[in-house]
């Protein structure tokens, strides 16, 4: 018990200056999404470029590119927001049965993809766990732009997923703010079926 402490400390403190960066940022961002607030998306692009570096520098590929795909929707969820705004609250939407079943399928599919090519031309050795959470947070990131309620779910099974291999890879701060957005996604989820019923 000793020993892990020790080892939690030593990662603790030779967390880098980008990673603390990239971990207060990320939390800013998801904190503003559950709030609707379009700030989210400024903030969420310098998260999204401090850890397409930190990523890379640790040979998650799959995350790695996630991150650019992260920057165009974050550009994309700030001008659909922001047009949005001006002339009235974008109505959040949820997914009906048959939807969350293609959206399950899209998943599975591009988990699938994404693992065998980590695997078979990069040096990852985390191929289809990394492909695994990069196609959940792809789908997931583009039913935010979207404001599909289902999206907190997505983001709340990926974030726990993220958590060990976090660890694994002595990323712990970014481990700990992964925990931190997998509660602060199940806030998210109320806060928009709670706005959703204050609506109708």
């Amino acid at each position: 018990m000793q020993d892990l402490a020790n080892q939690l400390y030593q990662q603790f403190i030779h967390t880098s200056f980008i990673e603390w960066v990239a971990t207060i940022s990320g939390f800013l961002c998801v904190y503003l999404a559950a709030k609707q607030n379009i700030f989210t998306w400024p903030i969420s692009i310098l998260s999204v470029l401090l850890y397409l570096y930190i990523f890379y520098q640790n040979k998650l590929y799959g995350a790695s590119c996630l991150q650019l795909y992260f920057l165009s929707t974050a550009i994309y969820g700030w001008y659909y927001w922001n047009k949005r705004s001006k002339a009235a609250k974008k109505q959040l939407t949820s997914f009906a049965l048959k939807d969350q079943f293609l959206t399950l399928c899209v998943i599975t599919i591009l988990a699938l993809i994404s693992g065998y090519v980590l695997d078979n031309y990069t040096d990852t050795d985390v191929p289809y766990i990394d492909g695994l959470c990069t196609s959940i947070s792809l789908v997931a990131q583009f039913l935010m732009t979207r404001k599909v309620i289902q999206h907190w779910i997505l983001w709340i099974i990926v974030d726990i997923c993220y958590i060990p291999l976090y660890y694994y890879k002595d990323l712990l701060i970014t481990a700990i703010l992964y925990l931190t957005l997998a509660v602060l996604s199940i806030n998210g989820f109320r806060e928009w079926k709670k706005s959703v019923r204050n609506f109708q």
